[in-house]
């Protein structure tokens, strides 16, 4: 029988050491270095702890008891980003963990960054070393609560554990489950980034459906200063109208081809574009 890596024991103090303690379970060692304990042990102690392997592959102990285990999802922050290999996050111990690029989304714009914190659970591979597992829709599906309906047009905050084109589903503070489409934010928010959205819907099954767009009256500036942009990027003038196609308006600038016509409106009345043979011009 192996010691249970990435998991809390019970162990018994076999003897004390110069570096710290030899701990002991069914004939199984660990050592507990000085530093992995915040007080003094006595010999057949019994001491509650976390078993991983250090950098040398010794096993050791810590009395640390992240709540990230090989049976507990839980969150982790990521503490360094390296693209050809993935990510480590930091779950409460001395060693980081590894979540394998393989593991993350495909386009690296979107790969989290350090801060940013993901829900994961630990695994072992190949060989037998910790590594973390991301919580796909299925696991969120065990731990989200279901929303109250007064939630809708209240402001929640959650972290992304799964982006597409199609959209963002994302874990909030409170536990509910929530889904950002691709028409509802301006960007793709990265993998385990902390987004502060509107609640648009308030589903049966208890999901919400978020908003990370502005309301129209807040969005027609921001809109506005986006067509701008575009402007001056293309030389001052771009092949789009208020007649133009919805679908090209949302495949550039990611809006609705009304919020497009406000947006154009008030650039047209500030004096700043005109409209001609249906392309817009900067003034």
């Amino acid at each position: 029988m192996h010691l249970p890596l990435g998991n809390h024991i019970t162990m018994t103090v076999l003897r004390k050491i110069e570096t710290g303690y030899v701990l002991v379970k069914d004939d199984k060692e660990a050592l507990l270095h000085h530093n992995e304990t915040d007080r003094e042990l006595e010999e057949n102690e019994e001491v509650e702890v976390f078993l991983y392997r250090d950098k040398k592959g010794n096993i050791t102990a810590t009395t640390a008891l992240p709540t990230v285990t090989t049976i507990n999802y839980g969150w982790a922050e990521v503490v360094e980003v390296v693209p050809r290999l993935g990510v480590f996050i930091n779950i409460g111990i001395a060693k980081e963990i590894l979540i394998s690029n393989d593991d993350l989304p495909k386009f690296r714009s979107v790969w989290p960054k350090t801060g940013d914190k993901l829900f994961v659970r630990l695994d072992l591979d190949y060989k037998n070393r910790l590594i973390g597992l991301l919580a796909t829709g299925n696991v969120i599906a065990e731990y989200y609560e279901a929303a109250p309906e007064h939630l809708l047009n209240k402001t929640v905050s959650g972290r992304v554990y799964y982006s597409s084109r199609e959209g963002s589903e994302v874990f909030t503070e409170d536990n509910y489950r929530g889904f950002i489409h691709h028409t509802e934010r301006k960007t793709e928010p990265r993998l385990g980034e902390l987004v502060t959205g509107r609640v648009i819907d308030v589903k049966e099954d208890g999901t919400i459906n978020i908003s990370l767009r502005p309301v129209k009256k807040e969005s027609i500036p921001l809109d506005a200063e986006d067509i701008l942009e575009h402007l001056e990027a293309s030389g001052g003038v771009i092949p789009f109208s208020d007649k133009s196609n919805p679908e090209e308006i949302r495949a550039t600038f990611n809006i609705s081809k009304a919020a497009f016509k406000r947006a154009l409106g008030k650039l047209m009345k500030e004096g700043k574009i005109e409209q001609r043979d249906g392309k817009t011009f900067l003034l």
